[in-house]
């Protein structure tokens, strides 16, 4: 490791991540499960990145379209999303910096600079499909237009963000709470779908006719593709460090065998909310012949009538509300992280979120205002393929630097971990583009 590499990585010379939050959160030296609730919140905050309304249109698509038979799918994502995850908690935990950071560490200035915008790029798309599912289930709940529902979307996670000056507990803890409404929502809606649970066991094990049928192959492009978001990589690897274990290798390794129970915990939570909305679409559309069912609006629309409750209509829209305003919610703290981390920059707290939430947002109103509710699907749509072009550009470097000894030093990845680790990389990028290139080219065709 160069000279200007060692002092790039030294924390005394660079900002803190997330400064006024770091090792704010006390660990208890004694108690395996006083530790446990320690550390419990991040994860969580990462997974609502993997339930967000871009992902319900896929999931909804793919139940109405095949019945169960992606739930394999939803689960092998769901298993590349916990490995993904554990390696930005770990880079972040053992290094003391996040993804973003490391980036700026590592790479000369104008990739540095390329890389942010990219990033900038890739949260504004990701907060499109968020900010418009809010607005989506503002509208279903209340009748308001989806241009006055973005921009009440946008005020009320500015003023939940704010509560982050209390303690960043107070915002893990509005995370887990809407997290579990949405899980709630959920459980009720499969016990009026009444899905068919022999079913839906066998389908966890994938089958060939998710490759041969090339209608069937689009769709779990689309769910592989969307899983895994850049900026959770970002996030993941800075919020893992606000917990204040010992920085030395013990107080590190502990952290990180706390933080992946943590994660792997609330993934398996987000594959729950995942297949449900699967099955729900499975067991209410494909079976009554709604076959061609794509979007929420649709799914809200036909629920009442088929299952025979308003309720079901109703616990939809309520978890459509708490998906959209958790992701809006997480997507703004990544924002700060990546202006953070890339630039070095340290402006005022409210200032630096409500610059972040800008960047964010006003490509959403602008979008929404010209495109109207008729462009809503396609948006949602463009969302994900604006995200699929990042996504190699955040997972790259965070597998090159976990496997390299001179920054992670005993906490590098083992070569089999590594191996893995390249190994998921690969596969979505490739599906990734693949899913660009239907989009580009064959769409037409499909």
């Amino acid at each position: 490791m160069n000279k200007p590499l060692k002092k790039a990585w030294n924390k005394e010379v660079s900002h803190l991540s997330l400064g006024e939050a770091h090792a704010s959160i006390p660990v208890p030296k004694n108690g395996v499960w006083k530790k446990v609730l320690a550390f419990i919140g991040p994860g969580f905050m990462v997974a609502v990145g993997y339930m967000d309304p871009g992902n319900w249109a896929t999931d909804i698509a793919g139940g109405a379209q095949f019945g169960y038979t992606l739930l394999s799918v939803i689960l092998i994502s769901n298993l590349l999303a916990i490995l993904l995850q554990f390696l930005a908690l770990k880079l972040g935990i053992a290094t003391g910096r996040d993804l973003a950071q490391a980036c700026r560490d590592h790479y000369a200035k104008p990739v540095v600079i390329f890389l942010w915008l990219i990033s900038e790029i890739a949260i504004a798309a990701c907060d499109l499909a968020e900010v418009v599912g809010s607005a989506i289930a503002l509208n279903l709940l209340f009748g308001l237009p989806l241009l006055i529902g973005v921009i009440v979307t946008s005020l009320d996670v500015l003023l939940v963000l704010f509560l982050q000056n209390k303690g960043f507990r107070i915002l893990e803890s509005i995370v887990m709470v809407l997290m579990a409404t949405l899980a709630g929502c959920y459980a009720f809606e499969l016990i009026f779908s009444h899905p068919a649970w022999s079913m839906v066991a066998a389908n966890l094990w994938p089958t060939t006719e998710i490759v041969t049928n090339k209608d069937m192959l689009y769709i779990a492009l689309g769910i592989l593709g969307a899983t895994v978001m850049p900026h959770n990589l970002y996030l993941h690897s800075s919020i893992a460090q606000t917990r204040a274990y010992e920085r030395n290798d013990k107080g590190r390794a502990m952290a990180i065998r706390y933080a992946s129970f943590d994660s792997t915990v609330a993934l398996c939570g987000a594959f729950f909310i995942n297949a449900a909305i699967l099955v729900l679409a499975a067991a209410t559309f494909h079976w009554s012949g709604h076959k061609d069912v794509a979007d929420i609006s649709t799914a809200y629309k036909l629920l009442a009538p088929l299952l025979n409750t308003h309720v079901a209509a109703l616990l939809f829209a309520i978890a459509l509300l708490a998906s959209g305003q958790n992701s809006t919610l997480t997507g703004t703290l990544a924002g700060q992280i990546v202006m953070e981390g890339f630039l070095d920059i340290r402006l005022r707290p409210w200032l630096r979120r409500l610059i972040t939430r800008l960047i964010a947002i006003v490509p959403s109103i602008i979008v929404v205002a010209i495109a109207g509710e008729k462009g809503i699907s396609d948006l949602l749509i463009l969302s994900q393929v604006i995200l699929s072009l990042q996504l190699g550009f955040a997972v790259v470097p965070l597998v090159i630097f976990t496997g390299d000894t001179s920054k992670m030093g005993r906490f590098v990845n083992n070569r089999m971990l590594q191996a893995l680790a390249w190994f998921a990389t690969a596969v979505i990028i490739v599906l990734n583009l693949y899913l660009l290139y239907q989009f580009c080219f064959a769409k037409g065709g499909h």
